[in-house]
Protein backbone atom coordinates (compact mmCIF):
# COMPACT_ATOMS: atom_id res chain seq x y z
CA UNK A 1 0.00 0.00 0.00
CA UNK A 2 1.38 3.52 -0.89
CA UNK A 3 0.68 6.25 1.33
CA UNK A 4 -1.07 9.17 -1.09
CA UNK A 5 -0.41 12.28 0.35
CA UNK A 6 -3.23 14.84 -0.97
CA UNK A 7 -2.21 18.54 -1.34
CA UNK A 8 -4.15 20.93 1.42
CA UNK A 9 -6.54 22.98 -0.80
CA UNK A 10 -6.50 26.43 -0.20
CA UNK A 11 -10.03 28.01 -0.42
CA UNK A 12 -10.21 32.28 -0.17
CA UNK A 13 -13.29 33.37 1.29
CA UNK A 14 -12.91 36.54 0.67
CA UNK A 15 -11.15 38.92 -1.65
CA UNK A 16 -8.70 41.41 0.36
CA UNK A 17 -11.23 44.10 -0.59
CA UNK A 18 -13.83 42.74 1.06
CA UNK A 19 -11.62 42.29 4.57
CA UNK A 20 -10.45 45.86 4.39
CA UNK A 21 -12.63 47.88 6.31
CA UNK A 22 -14.71 50.97 4.04
CA UNK A 23 -13.42 54.24 5.12
CA UNK A 24 -16.15 56.21 3.48
CA UNK A 25 -18.81 54.20 5.45
CA UNK A 26 -17.24 54.62 8.72
CA UNK A 27 -17.90 57.32 10.64
CA UNK A 28 -16.19 58.95 13.48
CA UNK A 29 -12.74 60.85 12.73
CA UNK A 30 -10.09 59.78 11.34
CA UNK A 31 -6.82 61.15 12.02
CA UNK A 32 -4.56 63.04 9.95
CA UNK A 33 -0.76 62.58 8.99
CA UNK A 34 0.90 65.35 9.84
CA UNK A 35 3.19 66.91 6.84
CA UNK A 36 7.18 65.58 7.91
CA UNK A 37 7.58 69.92 8.03
CA UNK A 38 5.36 70.06 10.93
CA UNK A 39 6.49 66.73 12.65
CA UNK A 40 10.20 68.01 12.52
CA UNK A 41 9.28 71.42 14.03
CA UNK A 42 7.88 69.38 17.16
CA UNK A 43 10.70 67.59 17.40
CA UNK A 44 12.74 71.14 17.05
CA UNK A 45 10.49 72.30 20.26
CA UNK A 46 10.86 69.26 22.01
CA UNK A 47 14.55 69.46 21.96
CA UNK A 48 15.04 73.22 22.76
CA UNK A 49 12.00 72.86 26.00
CA UNK A 50 14.88 69.71 26.69
CA UNK A 51 18.28 71.69 26.44
CA UNK A 52 16.63 74.33 28.56
CA UNK A 53 15.84 72.38 31.57
CA UNK A 54 19.15 70.35 31.14
CA UNK A 55 20.20 73.61 31.28
CA UNK A 56 18.50 75.36 34.26
CA UNK A 57 19.08 71.83 36.27
CA UNK A 58 22.65 72.33 37.92
CA UNK A 59 21.20 76.03 39.17
CA UNK A 60 18.13 74.55 40.26
CA UNK A 61 20.20 71.07 42.41
CA UNK A 62 22.55 73.71 43.53
CA UNK A 63 19.90 75.64 45.25
CA UNK A 64 18.25 73.07 46.46
CA UNK A 65 21.09 71.49 48.20
CA UNK A 66 21.83 75.02 49.77
CA UNK A 67 18.37 75.19 50.74
CA UNK A 68 17.99 71.83 52.57
CA UNK A 69 21.79 71.25 53.23
CA UNK A 70 21.39 70.01 56.95
CA UNK A 71 18.48 67.73 56.48
CA UNK A 72 20.13 66.42 53.25
CA UNK A 73 23.19 65.59 55.26
CA UNK A 74 21.24 63.88 58.29
CA UNK A 75 19.01 61.81 55.93
CA UNK A 76 22.76 60.70 54.19
CA UNK A 77 24.02 59.88 57.20
CA UNK A 78 21.22 57.67 58.56
CA UNK A 79 21.09 55.91 55.61
CA UNK A 80 25.02 54.93 55.48
CA UNK A 81 24.47 53.71 59.08
CA UNK A 82 21.76 51.88 58.55
CA UNK A 83 24.12 50.42 55.50
CA UNK A 84 26.68 49.73 58.07
CA UNK A 85 24.87 48.16 60.53
CA UNK A 86 23.66 45.88 57.80
CA UNK A 87 27.09 45.32 56.02
CA UNK A 88 28.80 44.93 59.95
CA UNK A 89 25.79 42.11 60.78
CA UNK A 90 26.30 40.49 57.27
CA UNK A 91 30.31 39.87 58.00
CA UNK A 92 29.51 38.62 61.61
CA UNK A 93 26.48 35.80 60.27
CA UNK A 94 29.36 34.69 57.62
CA UNK A 95 32.27 34.49 60.59
CA UNK A 96 29.50 32.45 62.96
CA UNK A 97 29.17 29.64 60.37
CA UNK A 98 32.81 28.71 60.03
CA UNK A 99 33.14 26.26 62.51
CA UNK A 100 35.00 27.44 65.97
CA UNK A 101 35.09 30.92 65.64
CA UNK A 102 31.43 31.44 67.48
CA UNK A 103 32.60 29.54 70.33
CA UNK A 104 36.10 31.61 70.42
CA UNK A 105 34.56 34.47 70.08
CA UNK A 106 32.30 33.54 72.75
CA UNK A 107 35.10 32.84 75.19
CA UNK A 108 36.72 36.04 74.18
CA UNK A 109 33.85 37.69 75.18
CA UNK A 110 33.21 36.32 78.26
CA UNK A 111 37.32 36.48 79.22
CA UNK A 112 36.99 40.18 78.54
CA UNK A 113 33.85 41.13 81.05
CA UNK A 114 35.18 39.00 83.55
CA UNK A 115 38.72 40.98 82.97
CA UNK A 116 36.49 44.21 83.31
CA UNK A 117 34.27 42.88 86.22
CA UNK A 118 37.94 42.39 88.16
CA UNK A 119 39.84 45.55 87.08
CA UNK A 120 36.46 47.94 87.16
CA UNK A 121 33.77 47.50 89.43
CA UNK A 122 34.88 44.85 92.59
CA UNK A 123 36.73 47.72 94.70
CA UNK A 124 35.22 51.54 94.83
CA UNK A 125 38.38 53.05 94.18
CA UNK A 126 38.76 51.24 90.58
CA UNK A 127 34.77 52.09 89.89
CA UNK A 128 35.76 56.46 90.59
CA UNK A 129 38.56 55.74 88.53
CA UNK A 130 36.18 54.17 85.92
CA UNK A 131 33.73 57.09 86.10
CA UNK A 132 36.84 59.70 86.02
CA UNK A 133 37.97 57.63 82.51
CA UNK A 134 34.03 58.38 81.51
CA UNK A 135 33.90 62.03 82.44
CA UNK A 136 37.33 62.21 80.83
CA UNK A 137 36.04 60.96 77.25
CA UNK A 138 32.92 62.66 77.85
CA UNK A 139 34.67 65.58 77.84
CA UNK A 140 36.64 64.80 74.67
CA UNK A 141 33.91 64.44 72.45
CA UNK A 142 31.59 66.77 73.28
CA UNK A 143 34.00 69.29 73.97
CA UNK A 144 33.09 71.04 77.47
CA UNK A 145 32.79 70.23 80.76
CA UNK A 146 29.61 69.72 82.83
CA UNK A 147 29.88 69.93 86.55
CA UNK A 148 27.40 67.94 88.89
Amino acid sequence: MEAQMQEPEYVETKSPQQTMPDINNQTGTITKLQSSSQSQEQWLQYGEQVSSFLATLPDYLGSFFNRYKQPLISVGLIVAAIVTVKVVLAVLDALNDIPLVAPTFELIGIGYSIWFVYRYLLKASTRQELTGEIATLKTQVVGETTEA
